[in-house]
């Protein structure tokens, strides 16, 4: 049986069972958090854009935020049965797009979306089982209850 697809934009999420595939495209500096509970066969995938919502003029969207869509996400799977202490994550993406164009000795959009969604993690108590990040170049992700993928241009696929 073909996976459904789901498509997640940006600051936007989703959450699936079984036979569903979350796909997010295009991530630079923004994060995919991927979440799963093997047990439920459960899983969860947040695009955010920025680390916290002080960051923005809009605030509403907790999926737009690291730091905010950790817990919302978690809420929404165990409505689906997950449960927390078996969720485990994945991150994908926290380039330095533009690396070249900052100013040397600070953090780059990216990594600030790295910190702040392992920040979140830790305190949700979910460990972190895999990492596609940092480095200069975008990527995209499917993830099914089987595999997760992540793909760039002109590099061999990534499975976490």
């Amino acid at each position: 049986m073909t996976p459904t697809p789901h498509y997640v934009k940006v600051a936007q999420h989703a959450v699936g069972k079984g036979g569903d595939m979350l796909v997010t495209l295009g991530l630079g500096s923004c994060v995919a958090i991927l979440l799963q509970d093997p047990g439920a066969g459960v899983m969860g995938m947040a695009h955010v854009l920025l680390p916290e919502p002080n960051l923005s003029r809009d605030s509403a969207n907790p999926f737009k935020f690291a730091t905010t869509a950790v817990p919302a996400l978690v809420d929404e799977m165990k409505e689906m049965g997950a449960r927390t202490e078996r969720l485990e994550a994945r991150l994908v993406g926290g380039a330095a797009m533009f690396a070249a164009l900052m100013v040397p000795g600070t953090l780059n959009m990216g990594e600030r979306n790295l910190r702040a969604a392992r920040a979140a993690l830790q305190a949700a108590g979910i460990p972190i089982r895999a990492e596609e990040v940092g480095r200069d170049f975008g990527r995209s992700v499917r993830m099914s209850a089987a595999q997760t993928v992540v793909s760039s241009v002109g590099k061999p696929d990534v499975a976490l």
